[in-house]
């Protein structure tokens, strides 16, 4: 377990904390960063439109938010907001399964941490095909979804 990680989850959502705490440590490992201080939280529609209409000025869910303190590539200090409704959702729409899009959410927020950014075309394909490679180093790892 990642000491300066902290996962929380709203009631009513079925994460897997020691998943999530295994699939951050194979994803820093990859990416050879090291965890300053790191939280990542599991909301409800209602939570994560609330922090993306005060932080964000958008009145809606979104699927995730992240928030960076640190001022090094290599060294992780944020937050990361995950909605796991617009997240199923979102898997139904892309056609792959809830369980890969939680991880590639928790990579993609990791990757905003670090500096990768998606507001051109070119940054959001460089950004997919680098969560396509961490995706793939993490196979086999233990389910994120709690039965």
């Amino acid at each position: 377990m990642i000491s300066n990680l902290s996962v929380s989850i709203e009631k009513g959502i079925r994460i897997n904390k020691n998943a999530v705490h295994n699939a951050v440590s194979r994803i820093t490992k990859f990416l050879n960063v090291e965890v300053f201080s790191l939280d990542i939280n599991f909301l409800l529609p209602d939570t994560i439109t609330v922090i993306n209409k005060k932080y964000l000025n958008h009145n809606y869910a979104t699927d995730i938010i992240s928030f960076n303190y640190s001022f090094e590539s290599n060294n992780l200090d944020g937050e990361i907001l995950i909605c796991s409704e617009v997240a199923s959702e979102n898997a139904k729409r892309f056609k792959t399964t809830f369980e890969k899009e939680i991880r590639r959410l928790i990579i993609h927020g990791i990757l905003h941490l670090i500096g990768y950014d998606d507001s051109t075309d070119t940054q959001r394909k460089l950004m997919k095909a680098k969560e396509n490679k961490i995706l793939l180093k993490l196979k086999g790892v233990e389910r994120l979804t709690a039965k």
